[in-house]
């Protein structure tokens, strides 16, 4: 007749479940634990809609997507640290409800006007965002120790230390390559000059110190010892004649100097530094190498047929003949003009180029096979040691060396390298 008797205290309720949309925490400030609302799923389609509105910029609508969607991830983010200052209030924590109190107010007035200061709600938002969700604020900063900057100075010396040997053969290389070019073309260029204006053309060699300024005036007839500088000029007949500067000439020593008025400078003044003009020893004539280039036929033509040792005393210079030492009958000077300008630079072994192109070197006037400039290598004054031959016309260096020849009748200029 009567209901089974209900055991405990009446019109108590049951114990009140957690939700699973919220956690205890451990009050630091209090030692007690406190309710933390996370809204963990709330939270996460707010950002997720918010990053699909944010980055579908530019398509219909865009714009109105994103300020929506921002409001209410604003909201979203608003209620979750208002929920865990909320957990974490104290002593004092009226205080603190009142002051969130107040700016709760606040936000509720922004969100009805849509606008904080001069910017609106969506600005503001995005911007607020994220700041405080940049993934760079999360993470230390990179930076290098002192020892590991100290680690990598330290392998790029030695890399450099490594390396600095092949710059300098690459350097080396290239200056005696450089050099062998710019006599080509000073001779190509004397050569095409005589035929197209069908007059004579003159190219004179000098060899200074390159370890010093050039001197001015230049030494004469010679530069004892000095090494390193080749200078060049090319001057021209004004009127296609030879200017008396032939073999048929009854003209006798060295001074016989071609008139500078009746010249026309070719060209500016040729400096080439870091380069030698040597004597080598003659090829063997059987190919195209540096070793088997083409030689003077007969032998007996190389003093003849080459420049080289300008400033060395004969007979190991040449061109060289006994009657003059090797020095020309009818040397020119630089600068020219009229009336003459005082000279600068005496030049006593020249080639000459005549309206048909041949070639003819110094005093003699006679058509040679070929005709052969060496170049070698310098470190300032400085000449690698010969192999063999040294002291004498014919001496052989290892190495980086090159040979231009220029034929005597079709005056062709060839470069022959090893």
């Amino acid at each position: 007749m009567f209901p089974p008797s209900i055991s405990g205290r009446v019109g108590v309720p049951p114990p009140r479940v957690r939700s699973t949309d919220h956690q205890l925490v451990r009050g630091r400030l209090g030692g007690g634990e406190s309710r933390i609302p996370i809204r963990s799923a709330q939270f996460a389609v707010a950002v997720c809609k918010f990053s699909v509105a944010f980055f579908r910029i530019g398509t219909p609508n865009s714009l109105a997507s994103v300020q929506y969607r921002s409001r209410s991830f604003v909201r979203t983010v608003h209620s979750f640290f208002r929920r865990n200052n909320l957990a974490r209030t104290t002593k004092d924590g009226s205080r603190q409800r009142s002051a969130l109190f107040a700016r709760e107010q606040r936000s509720q007035v922004r969100r009805k006007t849509g606008r904080i200061g001069n910017r609106s709600l969506a600005q503001c938002a995005c911007a607020s965002t994220l700041q405080r969700f940049n993934a760079s604020t999360l993470q230390p900063p990179a930076s290098f120790t002192l020892l590991e900057l100290l680690i990598v100075v330290a392998i790029i010396g030695l890399l450099l230390v490594l390396i600095a040997p092949a710059f300098t053969t690459i350097k080396g290389g290239t200056d005696v390559t450089s050099a062998a070019y710019t006599i080509k073309g000073t001779l190509d260029t004397a050569r095409t000059y005589a035929k197209a204006n069908n007059t004579y053309t003159w190219v004179g060699f000098y060899e200074e110190d390159v370890s010093q300024s050039s001197v001015i005036p230049a030494l004469d007839p010679r530069c004892p010892g000095c090494i390193g500088r080749i200078v060049m000029s090319i001057v021209a007949s004004k009127d296609g004649t030879n200017l008396g500067a032939d073999a048929s000439s009854s003209a006798t020593g060295t001074e016989n100097f071609i008139d500078a008025t009746r010249l026309v400078q070719v060209g500016k003044l040729v400096k080439i530094d870091n380069v030698h003009i040597p004597l080598f020893a003659l090829g063997t004539g059987t190919g195209d190498t540096f070793d088997a280039r083409p030689s003077p036929t007969p032998a007996t033509d190389a003093p003849f047929s080459r420049f080289g040792e300008l400033n060395a005393p004969p007979p190991n210079t040449a061109p060289y003949e006994s009657t003059y030492g090797g020095l020309t009958k009818f040397p020119f000077q630089y600068p020219i003009g009229s009336p003459a300008p005082t000279w600068q630079y005496r030049f006593r072994r020249t080639l000459r180029f005549s309206p048909t192109g041949e070639c003819r070197i110094n005093s003699t006037y006679d058509v040679r096979k070929v005709v052969e400039a060496g170049l070698l290598q310098t470190h300032g004054i400085a000449t690698p040691p010969p192999r063999s031959g040294g002291g004498t016309s014919f001496v052989t260096w290892d190495g980086n060396v090159a040979a231009v020849q220029i034929t005597g009748f079709g005056g062709n200029v060839n470069i022959y390298r090893r």
